[in-house]
């Protein structure tokens, strides 16, 4: 019998029918951009404070410190396992505040597994624009055009889903759906 991964489809899985598959539909994306925005003052406030205990932690007295790539790596590796822990429980307090959970697929809470496939696939929020910046000088006004037009773009591209998901949502095996506001 062949193993199956966490969280993929099995032969008893079904997608749910009438009124559960449409509570599958994403939030509208600005309710999900909202979240978005308040997500990343969330994770401001945890790498800041990352950041300030490992830079003490490496006696780091500059930002040209050689083992700022290691720095870097750790930060990465934090949000990660944030965002991932938050999603396998369901929500973050962003997507609590804005009553919004994020399930597989087929409706099912996240494994760590998707979870931090889901991390991985989010970042194209990110790497154009930073692989962009990387090519040449900008100027702060060209950077924050070109980060701000690539969200405006890739958050547009939600309207192409079938269910109005993002494309790393759909890459990953997820959806973001609407959740009921808890009592």
């Amino acid at each position: 019998m062949a193993a199956e991964l966490p969280g993929e489809v099995t032969p008893h899985s079904t997608f749910p029918a009438g009124n559960e598959a449409a509570s599958l539909m994403a939030p509208s994306v600005g309710r999900r951009m909202a979240c978005w925005l308040y997500e990343g003052m969330l994770l401001f406030g945890v790498l800041f404070a990352t950041g300030l205990v490992l830079s003490i932690a490496m006696n780091m007295r500059s930002g040209i410190d050689p083992r700022q790539w290691l720095f870097k790596i750790l930060l990465f590796l934090v949000c990660g396992l944030y965002c991932t822990w938050c999603w396998s429980k369901g929500q973050t307090l962003a997507m609590r505040t804005w009553h919004i959970r994020v399930v597989d697929r087929f409706g099912r809470p996240l494994t760590a597994v998707r979870a931090a496939l889901r991390y991985l696939c989010s970042w194209i929020w990110f790497l154009p624009p930073l692989a962009a910046l990387q090519s040449r000088t900008f100027s702060v006004t060209q950077a924050a055009v070109l980060f701000i037009g690539w969200v405006a773009v890739w958050a547009f591209l939600s309207r192409l889903h079938p269910q109005r998901q993002f494309w790393h949502d759909a890459m990953a095996g997820t959806r973001l759906v609407p959740a009921p506001p808890r009592r």
